[in-house]
């Protein structure tokens, strides 16, 4: 069985249910919005949220997302990032574990990167995010006996702003002879270090994930140019077109995979979740097209539920209509 390194900002989403909207008028936040805020400004939140109302912690990050999402189909993963040695950061390492995934954490003096997600009566979301210790991570951090006895490494773009951090991760992957995965993660990350991640696409990255949007500003191509152009820089290119499906490409072996059929209530996490079943269709060494229809279903299931997290009856479903 093939095992799988994942690495990124390890973070933790707080959802806060409120009856009105004094907490977002308290901290100037607009309705609806994602606001960065200051250590002390979250802090401050955090304490609001646990003497006014019931709330829910959900570990998340992107990579983290994905690698707890192939734990839980039976692959092997592990997990590299780093938090804070706080209360939000000891939930983190227990969610990983109680996910199967192996963590394998940094922890500093800091407060955990997390997102507050305040949740008003209209059913609006505004978030509040401190990147905290998750954005320490830096290429120190790492050394070749993380990466031994790995056959995969998936690894956010969010990443790709501490270039120093991302080659090094990437360097470490190549020496072990690791088949490097990664997720383009947002369109301004894409749009701000464009020719550094062309770079590493070129001649590092095996799998590359991207949605519309990102893709777009790689390339400045509509869905299906743009998987034929990242084919060309990466062995495998995947472009995500929501509810309308994605575009694999390998080679000249070209697929469009139709979307899962689903009752979409949120969408978060829907890229992390497709890479799931993309993965793990390539750790089982199953056909390109299936790895891609796994991806859909992976992902067509996390829209249907609030979160990135899916309840055990899920998993059971997913894994009993995976007969590979």
């Amino acid at each position: 069985m093939n095992k799988i390194l994942g690495i990124g900002n390890a973070l933790v989403d707080i959802l806060a249910i409120f009856t009105d909207d004094s907490m977002l008028h308290k901290y100037n936040l607009p309705k609806g919005s994602m606001t960065h805020v200051d250590e002390k400004t979250t802090n401050k939140i955090f304490d609001d949220i646990k003497r006014q109302c019931k709330y829910d912690i959900i570990a998340g990050g992107s990579a983290a997302n994905t690698v707890n999402g192939l734990s839980r189909l039976g692959i092997k993963t592990a997990f590299i990032g780093k938090t804070g040695k706080d209360e939000l950061g000891n939930f983190f390492l227990n969610d990983m574990k109680k996910n199967g995934t192996t963590p394998a954490l940094i922890t500093v003096e800091k407060t955990t990167g997390n997102c507050k997600v305040l949740i008003t009566p209209d059913g609006e979301r505004t978030m509040c995010t401190y990147l905290g210790a998750a954005i320490d991570l830096c290429e120190e951090d790492l050394c070749d006996k993380q990466f031994e006895d790995y056959d995969y490494l998936h690894i956010e773009g969010y990443l790709v702003q501490d270039y120093a951090l991302m080659k090094r991760a990437l360097e470490l992957a190549k020496r072990h002879r690791i088949t490097i995965s990664m997720d383009m993660s947002s369109f301004n990350i894409v749009a701000e270090n464009k020719k550094f991640m062309a770079e590493i696409l070129d001649k590092y990255v095996d799998i590359i994930f991207a949605n519309e949007e990102e893709a777009k500003t790689f390339t400045d191509k509509n869905p299906q140019e743009a998987v034929r152009i990242l084919a060309e820089l990466c062995k495998i290119a995947i472009v995500k077109t929501g509810a309308s499906g994605s575009y694999v490409q390998q080679g000249n072996e070209f697929y469009k995979i139709r979307a899962l059929p689903a009752k979409a209530i949120d969408a978060t996490g829907a890229g992390d979740l497709y890479a799931t079943g993309f993965l793990y269709g390539m750790a089982k060494k199953l056909p390109i097209e299936i790895c891609g229809e796994i991806g859909s279903l992976c992902a067509g299931n996390v829209v249907e539920v609030v979160g990135t997290k899916l309840s055990d009856e899920r998993w059971n479903n997913i894994k009993q209509s995976l007969n590979y």
